[in-house]
């Protein structure tokens, strides 16, 4: 079947632009209010975008790496995804210019009072902060450019070779993504209270961006080929594999925020377990119940049986879902250090406002310039003859 290049309507980039000028006013309104506030949303806004658009590169080299056919009919659409990650950096700057209004370990007399934060001081200091954040994300962003340079070679030259060096390039890529978003968590989360450490919460970080970039991806795919601007050839059975993998990806992080949780419990360390103390105070406890719920057991249950892994209307609610539920988490990781008690209102809502718009926008700009489908690709035909 011969795919048939589409241009998107101009009503999805008028959505992406209202949503990011919304969200562009209630941050510009909530900074002038209460910018430290705002800054601790900022920090939500740039982990909740990072992990969208790194779980959604991931998604490429998974693909790569693993030699799976089944996804090559919408590997396009992570690219696209992932399209955004350079703007990361953009969410960062402010933050930038207000790290010492976000972390203690900033200011030298505090750390020369605490041995604590003086053992760590080589690693947590503004200049190797800084310089770590753009590092991951040039680094990373060097391996899309690297990716996606060869998928849309391969459209014109349907040359075999570019996709052997994309699976080489995957094979650096993993490594290299684990230990970014390991320093992106540690920095820009765990940091912010820099007595805490767990061992596994580069891990939880990770599961997440996975579960945020396959859920964006899973939205766009199946809302695309319903409208026809895929390839034809997509069926239930694809549609049952991103349910699984969401399914498998969700289970994978409640292992691990449970595994995280019950040994920090059981050893009841006071410098470990003073993390968890904080977010079952001052109302947090009934935020931390419901993000059990929120997290796992909707999503598991949503996906729990088969035909639900198929429906292409349960796989658009629950990937929304989870992404407002991976938001929802962050929040939770974040604003326990802001305010011991809860607080959510409008301030809130401009960060995840603007990443819909600037995803959105920026997908829409890149199905103008490059095929939604990787035509090229020499796995492309078994991907559309897959059946389960």
């Amino acid at each position: 079947m011969e795919y048939q290049k589409k241009e998107l309507p101009d009503k999805v980039k008028n959505a992406g632009f209202l949503f990011a000028g919304i969200g562009l006013l209630l941050i510009a309104v909530s900074y002038l209010l209460d910018p430290r506030r705002e800054a601790f949303n900022n920090i939500i806004g740039l982990t909740f975008f990072a992990s969208i658009a790194i779980g959604a590169l991931a998604l490429v080299a998974l693909e790569y790496i693993s030699g799976a056919v089944w996804s090559v009919p919408f590997r396009r659409v992570s690219e696209f995804i992932a399209s955004s990650l350079p703007l990361v950096l953009v969410f960062a700057i402010p933050l930038f210019l207000m790290l010492g209004m976000l972390f203690h370990w900033t200011h030298p007399e505090v750390v020369s009072a605490d041995r604590l934060l003086s053992g760590k001081s080589p690693y947590l200091n503004i200049p190797f902060f800084i310089g770590r954040t753009i590092g991951v994300i040039l680094v990373l962003y060097v391996f899309y450019a690297l990716f996606t340079r060869n998928s849309r070679k391969q459209d014109e030259s349907k040359e075999q070779g570019l996709t052997r060096t994309n699976v080489k390039l995957s094979a650096a890529f993993m490594p290299v993504a684990g230990i970014g978003l390991t320093l992106l968590s540690i920095d820009w989360i765990m940091s912010l209270e820099p007595h805490w450490y767990s061992t596994i919460f580069g891990v939880y970080y990770i599961s997440a961006t996975l579960l945020a970039g396959l859920a964006a991806t899973t939205y766009a795919s199946v809302s695309l080929n319903e409208a026809g601007y895929l390839i034809p050839g997509v069926n239930k059975d694809h549609y049952y594999s991103l349910g699984a993998l969401m399914f498998a990806i969700t289970n994978f992080w409640a292992y691990i925020a449970f595994s995280q949780f019950l040994l920090i419990w059981y050893a009841n360390i006071p410098e470990e377990s003073i993390w968890f103390v904080m977010r079952w105070e001052g109302g947090w406890k009934y935020i931390s119940i419901i993000l059990i719920f929120v997290r796992f057991v909707i999503p598991y249950a949503g996906l729990l049986s088969q035909p639900s892994k198929s429906d292409p209307k349960r796989l658009k609610q629950i990937s929304i879902f989870i992404l407002i539920a991976h938001f929802f988490d962050l929040y939770w990781l974040i604003m326990p250090t802001f305010s011991k008690t809860v607080v959510f209102s409008f301030y809130e809502l401009g960060f995840p406002l603007f990443v819909v718009g600037i995803v959105i926008l920026a997908f829409f700009y890149q199905t103008k310039k490059h095929n939604l489908v990787a035509v090229g690709d020499p796995k492309l035909q078994r991907g559309l003859d897959f059946h389960l």
